[in-house]
């Protein structure tokens, strides 16, 4: 009996054992399995970008969207610029007003470049010198007066009072030397190489950056139509559309729509004719169907303008100034104001060939003869209709601004501003309130109630950019505007 007993126990002991051998070697090869799986496939091959071989890589020469774009991979910058308009530190530690025209910046010295130099305030007094004077940035930077190093911090002198300038510190941080190669050196996730007859990025690895793509192909491609094409049968992987024309169209591969602070807008001749009364330039803006614009003028890739400042700009607050539809019962009441009758209420609007805007324009002329307006199209080629525009000889036009990214108005209030025609600022107390509000001396809603009134100009959408990329390509595309490949660590091409 005693001997059964001691078998059964060793027969028991031996089957535990073999279950818990089998357990750890199952163990074993899922961790295996489990490090397999997780580890990064570097592609060095199948991510192209397109590029202008004619035009300069440095980001202060370059002239072409295409080389501008890829700045943002090779150059860090000051500030980035969030979802709300808001400045982020990126370079800077971070910055603050002495005064109201006088801003300094910090900057953190342990920071260094892709070739392992230190980044110098020097370095950042260079680009922001560079900078102002960049076909790229240059006209946003026109509040910067002059700049110098003190410590480890740059002081920046303003032109005039702009809180929100920091904002505008969103342009490379480059070496004032170069690479062996004669490529501008940046701090960014990616560094300009010589690959036998090409120039490709290689992944920057020694900042950290850990990618699935480490090389990235630059294919010479440089008109806009040719690139269009090329994004929609893969020879490139990826391209940054700003719709300067509806290539939403054109386009079968997949996209993404990107905020940007282009504001589609009516200039109104306010010096002469029936677009002098305000009551009219007042109903011209309430009858006006702003949704239908974004959505069927600019196929959707439009924001509603409901303010004089960018919808996502949360500095401004939660101002609706302008309705989404149109009030055509307001509308009339506001003509009703105005003195005239039906007989005076024959108006034009100067449209360019820009296909866009000619669709915003008959959009236009149908909501406004829904509330009484003889309305005319004057359809012109470009250079007619800039000197037209430039000699104030309109009644209304379709226009268009890039803003820059503090929001700054003077484009339209300044005498030297490129959207001021038409705008009889002498009649006007807006732009003077605007200014006062910079300065600190005045409440943004008092501004915000005298164009109203007055509506010097009748702000109407902010026009989309595009992201389009592969549709082989894996990966959440988080690019915005002036960080278009923000999240491009994450993408990839595997299966």
């Amino acid at each position: 009996m005693l001997k059964k007993l001691i078998t059964l126990i060793l027969a028991a002991a031996l089957i535990i054992s073999c279950f818990s051998g089998c357990a750890s070697n199952t163990d074993e090869e899922q961790t295996t399995a489990t490090v397999q799986t997780t580890a990064k496939e570097i592609d060095n091959t199948t991510f192209k970008l397109s590029y202008t071989q004619s035009d300069s890589l440095n980001p202060f020469e370059a002239k072409t969207q295409n080389n501008q774009v890829l700045a943002s991979l090779v150059f860090e910058s000051l500030f980035d610029i969030d979802e709300n308009y808001e400045a982020v530190t990126n370079i800077a530690t971070g910055y603050a007003f002495t005064d109201n025209t006088t801003l300094r910046i910090d900057i953190n010295p342990q920071l260094k470049f892709s070739d392992g130099s230190a980044i110098e305030t020097s370095d950042v007094v260079y680009s922001i010198n560079a900078a102002k004077d960049s076909p790229a940035y240059g006209s946003s930077l026109g509040c910067i007066n002059s700049v110098y190093a003190e410590g480890n911090s740059v002081i920046i002198s303003l032109n005039y009072a702009n809180p929100y300038a920091v904002n505008l510190l969103t342009f490379p941080i480059a070496s004032q030397g170069s690479s062996e190669d004669g490529f501008p050196i940046g701090s960014g996730r990616y560094v300009y190489e010589n690959s036998e007859d090409d120039v490709v990025l290689k992944a920057n690895k020694d900042s950290g950056f850990d990618p699935y793509i480490g090389t990235i192909t630059l294919v010479n491609i440089a008109a806009a139509d040719s690139i269009d094409n090329a994004v929609n049968i893969g020879n490139i992987s990826y391209a940054f559309r700003d719709m300067s024309s509806d290539t939403s169209k054109r386009l079968s591969c997949a996209k993404k729509a990107v905020a940007m602070n282009n504001l589609i807008y009516i200039g109104v001749n306010s010096t002469i004719g029936i677009t002098s009364n305000a009551y009219i330039r007042q109903a011209i803006s309430t009858a006006v169907d702003r949704t239908v614009i974004a959505q069927s003028a600019y196929s959707g890739y439009a924001d509603v303008a409901t303010s004089v400042f960018h919808p996502d700009f949360s500095a401004a607050g939660d101002i609706n100034l302008f309705p989404e539809s149109a009030d055509t019962a307001n509308a009339v009441q506001m003509i009703n104001m105005s003195g005239y009758d039906s007989d005076d209420l024959s108006i034009s609007i100067l449209v360019d060939t820009n296909e866009n805007k000619i669709s915003c324009a008959n959009l236009l002329k149908n909501q406004l003869e829904a509330v009484g307006f003889k309305v005319t199209i004057e359809r012109k080629s470009i250079t007619q209709y800039r000197q037209l525009v430039r000699k104030s000889n309109f009644q209304l036009y379709i226009g268009e601004v890039k803003l820059s990214d503090d929001m700054c108005l003077y484009p339209f209030f300044d005498e030297d501003g490129g959207a001021k025609y038409g705008i009889n600022l002498k009649s006007m107390s807006c732009d003077d309130l605007y200014r006062q509000y910079l300065e600190g001396e005045e409440e943004l809603g008092k501004f915000i109630l005298a164009f109203n009134e007055e509506m010097p100009y009748i702000p109407l959408a902010y026009k989309k950019g595009m992201i389009c990329y592969s549709k082989a390509m894996n990966g959440d595309m988080q690019g915005y505007y002036g960080n278009f490949f923000s999240n491009i660590e994450s993408w990839n091409f595997n299966s």
